[in-house]
């Protein structure tokens, strides 16, 4: 194809055809480990708290301690890989994941399995911190959509398959497998990532130590703070944590505008395209999150379908974004991305709406609940693989890690907020058909105020972006 992610014109910058797709392998291969790995275990903390004999309390830490550590330290690593080069942390995060997988599966105690899964969470942030900056260094500019597409698509794909792996696997085997299973999908990326991906070896400049406490200090309390909302507590054990996180952000910030070699160059935001692109994400990614925790109480609790039915309803969604994500990456290549993305954002809106709607009927039929999924999955995935790219695209190449780690940050606290907000809404609910309707109605209709949001800024970023090209 002429203009296939394989393809050669005169003038191409990143890797030679031959090399682009087993670095790609390596990428989709690394992303996949790692979101499948979030899904399965999440499915599984029921079997591990009954075989470590722990509560359910304290089993959530089994997820929660990898989303923290890897919340904490995405920024830091996104720096660090400007340093020592993309492909010495890319290949140290992938070996310290996979390490980190055998220790979990090896496991012995509670206390054990935690260590090793906070362990994993920073080789999953050493990854995915610098996955999509790799993509501007492996493909050319002109395929830069396409490229981002493939790795939505490859997300979207593990969302998917991830429930359904993790159910399979706990039925022929014990909770261990669930991390044995990374290891030769890990050393597969690992062995041909050291061939394949482009050697770099780094600016050399020193790093930024205080500014990465402080901004682990920001976003680790940050994510605490915020999952303590949804807590019985409620806002008197979260405002310790948010307090702690607004103070070490702003010495974080004042860190980045004095010091000579910044973790995060402020300067980045000067850029419409980029700062409106990562305000569409932050707005977009609550939008989601909000409607995939709130789903299964609206499906199960309100509307009286099964939990297998439930799953097979919500399937569309991951569904739709695969389809959808590569065919608007290859043509946020051909046309602007930001037209691209607000019209995926227009039919993201449309399908949760359409689904807030939906929360008014207590026996929807099942293909009218289909349909509502999979627009919304065929809206979200023609929107995000655009915005990525001009998220990553807007700014100069030497700046690429840390716009791949701002794209990072902003998806994980985005999808905090978001559980946080449904987990309010829902709190001190009886389930039964009666009482739950409302809450979770109430849930998706903040989920598609937040997608409005995420619609208008995209609009403000066209019509910012109709000014320049008239200018």
């Amino acid at each position: 194809m002429k203009d296939g992610l394989f393809s050669s014109r005169p003038g191409d910058d990143g890797l030679p055809p031959a090399h682009r797709l087993p670095a790609m392998v390596s990428v989709l291969l690394a992303t996949l480990m790692v979101v499948l790995d979030t899904t399965m275990v999440s499915v599984a903390l029921p079997t591990m708290a009954d075989a470590l004999s722990i509560d359910s309390a304290s089993a959530v830490w089994i997820s929660n301690v990898y989303q923290l550590v890897a919340a904490a330290v995405i920024l830091s690593c996104a720096a660090l890989g400007d340093r020592i080069g993309r492909y010495r942390l890319y290949l140290g995060g992938l070996s310290l994941f996979v390490v980190s997988s055998l220790g979990c599966a090896l496991s012995n105690s509670f206390e054990a399995l935690v260590f090793w899964r906070a362990v994993q969470g920073l080789g999953a942030a050493a990854v995915m911190s610098i996955g999509p900056s790799l993509n501007r260094r492996i493909f050319p500019s002109r395929l830069l959509g396409a490229a981002i597409g493939m790795v939505a698509m490859s997300v979207a794909t593990a969302l998917a398959a991830g429930p359904t792996l993790g159910g399979v696997l706990l039925t022929i085997a014990d909770w261990r497998w669930l991390f044995y299973i990374n290891l030769p999908v890990g050393l597969a990326a690992l062995v041909i990532a050291a061939r394949f991906l482009p050697r770099e070896s780094g600016n050399g400049r020193p790093f930024d130590l205080l500014g990465a406490m402080l901004s682990a200090l920001a976003l680790g309390p940050c994510v605490i703070g915020v999952d303590r909302l949804r807590a019985e507590a409620g806002e008197s054990s979260a405002l310790p944590w948010l307090a702690l996180s607004a103070v070490a952000a702003l010495a974080f910030l004042q860190r980045q505008r004095r010091t000579s070699h910044p973790l995060l160059p402020l300067s980045m935001f000067r850029e419409p395209r980029f700062s409106l692109a990562a305000l569409t994400s932050f707005f977009s990614f609550v939008a989601q999150t909000m409607a995939f925790v709130a789903l299964p109480f609206l499906f199960q609790s309100a509307q009286g379908f099964s939990p297998l039915v439930s799953g097979l309803l919500f399937t569309p969604w991951p569904l739709a974004i695969m389809i959808a994500a590569p065919l608007a990456g290859r043509l946020a290549d051909r046309v602007p991305a930001p037209r691209v993305a607000t019209c995926g954002l227009l039919l993201f809106f449309a399908g949760v709406l359409s689904l807030a709607l939906l929360a008014a009927n207590p026996a929807p039929q099942v293909v009218d609940v289909l349909w509502r999924s999979a627009l919304c999955g065929l809206g979200f995935g023609a929107y995000q693989a655009p915005n990525n790219r001009e998220m990553m695209g807007s700014l100069p190449l030497a700046l690429s890690n840390r716009a791949s780690g701002v794209l990072a940050t902003v998806r994980t606290f985005a999808q905090s907020v978001g559980a946080a907000l449904v987990a309010l809404a829902l709190s001190g609910i009886i389930f039964s058909s009666h009482a739950a309707t409302l809450p979770v109605g109430l849930a998706l209709w903040v989920a598609s105020l937040f997608a409005a949001v995420a619609l208008v800024v995209s609009l403000v970023r066209m019509a910012a972006l109709r000014v320049l090209l008239r200018g």
